[in-house]
């Protein structure tokens, strides 16, 4: 089965790699190339390591931790805080596959961290990966499943871990369909540390020990946003809704229920922040269209430079890496993805600034808001009931302060997550 897995990887790759490499800009393609093909930074190995670089076992210098994108990187972040805390002399890397994981990494990551994209899963080339780097152990974030990866690391006596594991309900019923496979893939992984019961019955039920399971709680709940609110937040009046990680089809039903929201609230100000920078352009067209009025942020220090404030106004986030504390200055916080699509996004970013949330009715992905919705820590809406509960939150500020302070207790209620999870990587790495 691994070579039949191997096989149609090798096929795909070779149809999407010119695809893949051209989108990316000239500069970074000689290091994107470089490191899909195994080339990491030399510069990691340990040289005075016990350990020759390709023998079983790690060196006793690395620690290798994998957030595939922007979501999973902002969930290690904490990680990556508290292990450059308690092993100051060892190497980080941390690898992801995209773009943008790539940009938060290097703009956020803790100093010192070596900031890398993951090895194709092909058996030669984590081989080449892994005779320059020999790292103590692998840790994956959120159940990103590489057949080859895990294999290999095995076997050269690697310890994989996975932590703030979880398991979508499409991707279980999939799992599930070649359960046989994923039994052998998931044998290679040493510990499994997930967020919920829910995630860890399903791995369970694909044939993992309960031994290797353990429920750790979720990282996001440890992740600290930026204290300081972006300056240019300050020329915005309130009230302010911030819609955060919006899917297609969402900006359309927001800014409608938004523009009908202006007859009686004419101050009223909308931030809307994109899931997906490749829509940015797709956004602002689709508001253009319609003769909607608004500002973009990156046009913020030019076009609008000389303008005081801002109130009763569209702007769109077209840029990445301020949602997080953008979320402290809105009045009321919409989760995108929850309305349109499926899944939903994080709510755990506004409850750490003590805002009221309101979501659609698929946050599938998102478990621990059934939590929120239990203690009135967040509201569930449909795209019909949108407007009157928007309408009814504005006219009763205390009513929405009440409510984002809830979400604010329980999000601190469900803190210390990565110290528990720093605690179980000591079990894998000698002091």
């Amino acid at each position: 089965m691994y070579l039949f897995y191997s096989l149609i990887y090798i096929i795909a790759l070779i149809f999407l790699f010119p695809l893949e490499y051209l989108k990316r800009p000239k500069e970074l393609r000689r290091r994107w190339f470089r490191e899909k093909f195994g080339f990491l930074n030399s510069s990691l190995v340990i040289p005075k390591s016990p350990l020759p670089p390709f023998t079983k076992g790690g060196c006793g210098g690395i620690i290798w931790v994998h957030a595939v994108s922007v979501g999973e990187v902002m969930a290690a972040l904490p990680l990556l805080k508290r292990l450059r805390e308690r092993y100051p002399s060892r190497g980080i890397i941390l690898s992801t596959i995209t773009d943008t994981g790539q940009k938060v990494a290097r703009e956020r990551a803790p100093e010192g961290t070596t900031i890398v994209y993951l090895p194709f899963d092909i058996t030669l080339i984590l081989n080449v990966a892994l005779k320059r780097i020999r790292p103590e152990i692998l840790i994956v974030i959120e159940t990103e499943l590489w057949p080859n990866i895990f294999r290999v690391f095995k076997k050269n006596g690697i310890p994989v871990i996975v932590l703030n594991g979880r398991i979508s309900e499409g991707s279980f019923k999939g799992y599930k369909k070649i359960s046989f496979f994923m039994k052998r893939i998931l044998s290679c992984v040493d510990l499994f540390g997930m967020q919920g019961e829910v995630y860890a019955e399903r791995i369970k039920s694909l044939g993992v020990d309960s031994s290797r399971i353990m429920v750790l709680g979720n990282f996001k709940f440890d992740i600290r946003p930026p204290s300081q609110i972006p300056l240019w937040t300050e020329k915005i009046n309130r009230p302010v809704i911030v819609v955060g990680s919006t899917h297609e089809g969402e900006e359309e039903l927001i800014t409608s229920v938004y523009i009908e929201l202006k007859k009686d609230f004419q101050d009223l100000n909308l931030i809307i922040a994109p899931r997906h920078p490749e829509r940015f352009k797709e956004v602002e067209d689709m508001l253009r269209s319609k003769g909607i009025q608004f500002i973009k942020h990156s046009t913020l220090n030019t076009q609008h430079s000389t303008l005081n404030t801002f109130e009763g106004v569209i702007i769109l986030l077209d840029t990445i890496g301020e949602l997080s504390a953008i979320y402290g200055i809105s009045d009321i916080a919409i989760i995108g993805k929850s309305f349109r699509g499926y899944g939903g996004q994080n709510p755990l970013e506004p409850a750490y600034w003590g805002k009221p949330i309101l979501c659609g009715p698929h946050m599938e992905n998102f478990p621990v808001i059934e939590d929120f919705y239990r203690e009135g820590a967040a509201i569930k809406v449909n795209e019909e009931g949108l407007y009157s509960k928007l309408r009814e939150l504005l006219i009763l500020p205390d009513r929405a302060k009440e409510i984002g302070s809830k979400a604010q207790r329980l999000y601190r209620k469900n803190t210390g997550v990565v110290e528990r999870a720093v605690e179980i990587i000591a079990g894998y790495i000698p002091e």
